[in-house]
């Protein structure tokens, strides 16, 4: 008996995540949707406070020290890992079988990575673009290559 292949194409950016589903007119539907708390969040929101204050070595000068990591660009990153772990529970679920990730090329990068051993072997393909704007009526262009053919009887 062939086995039924459930398609989820996981549609995400720094702030938001849609998972769609193909039905059986292999129209894409959007099933659930993730939001960040934080997207919209200022700056002051994100971080306790102003930077450190170093001194520099050879006078009584000091400096602010500059973080690492912009505030915003960390909060989008903290959202697609619990992306991939919300992809990791559905796979152990079974809600799915085969997965598609799209996202920009850093979120992409951060949701690949944290695919664990059961989600892994589902991906069969990934999309380096920000789709999640998009409709569903006009996703069908950039994600049909993906989607297996309708037997009509």
């Amino acid at each position: 008996m062939p086995q039924h292949h459930k398609l989820c194409f996981v549609i995400a950016d720094g702030g938001h995540a849609r998972f769609a589903h193909p039905a059986e007119d292999n129209a894409l539907h959007t099933a659930e949707t993730m939001d960040s708390s934080t997207v919209h969040a200022h700056t002051h929101d994100l971080v306790s406070d102003r930077p450190g204050r170093s001194h520099e070595s050879g006078s009584p000068t000091r400096h602010s020290v500059t973080a690492r990591t912009d505030p915003h660009e960390r909060a989008q990153m903290h959202f697609a890992d619990n992306v991939a772990r919300h992809v990791n529970q559905q796979a152990a679920a079974g809600a799915f079988n085969e997965l598609v990730l799209v996202a920009p090329h850093d979120v992409l990068a951060v949701l690949e990575a944290a695919l664990d051993t059961t989600s892994r072997p589902m991906l069969r393909g990934t999309l380096a673009k920000d789709l999640v704007k998009t409709p569903d009526h006009e996703l069908w262009p950039h994600l049909r290559q993906w989607v297996r053919p309708t037997h009509r009887a």
